[in-house]
């Protein structure tokens, strides 16, 4: 009553091209999300490792944990020392820094 018949399909009808139509959407998917996601990400973490490596002493400094300081020691080992406050001065990863808002005074020559 409601069962109808199955027809076998003929050997080799069915292509190559069934495949590929198969697999459209989903090449167009990841495109899309390359071009929304992937890409802007990379854009961000290298303008974020391009303001590290531009770090000052004299540069006021947001951290990730939301602390505003200036810089007024940039080590070599992946470390700065920043003062929070009067005479209070914290050591923190250069990659914690979030933003920089205010650029200082220009590095020595020496």
């Amino acid at each position: 009553m409601f069962i109808t018949s199955a027809y076998a399909q003929a050997p080799g009808a069915a292509g190559g091209t069934d495949i590929l139509v198969s697999l459209l959407p989903f090449v167009f998917i990841f495109i899309i999300l390359y071009f929304m996601i992937i890409r802007p990400q990379q854009r961000r973490m290298k303008q974020h490792q391009e303001m590290i490596t531009n770090l000052r002493r004299g540069d006021t400094v947001v951290t990730s944990g939301g602390l505003i300081g200036k810089i007024t020691k940039v080590g070599e080992d992946n470390e700065i020392s920043v003062e929070i406050a009067d005479g209070v001065r914290v050591r923190i990863i250069k990659s914690t820094v979030s933003e920089v808002r205010a650029k200082g005074e220009p590095a020595d020559a020496s």
